[in-house]
């Protein structure tokens, strides 16, 4: 006799995920793999951070950096910090000579971010080092580094995800979305973002 095909609705609970109920369960939610650094550091650079870094006034960018390499931030030197860029940890941060960081940048770096010379990173640009696994109950925690090459262009408000590379004299358009490696010399664009076209070296007019 020919078995009879079993009813969807009538499987287990334990079978099949229920909608109704959520996947994830937050109370036991996980963190490996991350350190903050300690408590003292972090409560000192809250406060810091928001006179002097995430704020409005006109602090010179030589002081800031002075202020970052205090916090063990490593950097080159002619980097500008503008007005309202937020940074996550200092100590997880690397930027080399001659870098602009545009009004309204954050840096969320929860793990290391480096940035090569000559790079300008425009307004509203966000580092998302941080994410979670969406595929375990604990929703735990996944931290990536992000590495920008020298002479790459990160235009206006775009956001670059955990783990990407930006290759050297890239350029990302305004409003892109980051999640994968972008090749050197090239334009990419959207979201996600996918290369447009190369980028042509500039031209000096005189």
């Amino acid at each position: 006799m020919a078995t009879e095909p079993s009813n969807p609705a009538s499987s287990s609970p334990s079978s099949s995920p229920n909608s109704d109920a959520a996947w994830v369960d937050l109370e036991h939610y996980k963190v490996t793999n991350y350190d903050p650094g300690g408590l003292v550091p972090r409560v000192l650079w809250y406060f810091t951070s928001m006179v002097m870094f995430d704020s409005p006034l006109p602090i010179p960018s030589r002081l800031k950096c002075m202020v970052l390499r205090w916090f063990g931030a490593k950097l080159g030197e002619g980097v500008v910090i503008k007005p309202w860029v937020r940074i996550k940890f200092p100590w997880k941060l690397k930027i080399d000579s001659f870098v602009w960081i545009g009004e309204g940048t954050w840096i969320d770096n929860l793990a290391e971010v480096r940035i090569g010379s000559h790079v300008c990173v425009s307004q509203g640009v966000y580092f998302c080092c941080g994410s979670h696994d969406h595929r375990r109950r604990g929703f735990d925690l996944i931290t990536s580094p992000i590495t920008i090459e020298q002479g790459a262009w990160i235009a206006t408000r775009s956001t670059l995800i955990g783990g990407v590379t930006i290759g050297a004299n890239a350029l990302v358009a305004a409003c892109s979305m980051v999640h994968k490696d972008v090749p050197a010399g090239v334009m990419v664009g959207g979201n996600p973002a996918k290369v447009i076209r190369d980028r042509e070296p500039p031209v000096d007019r005189s």
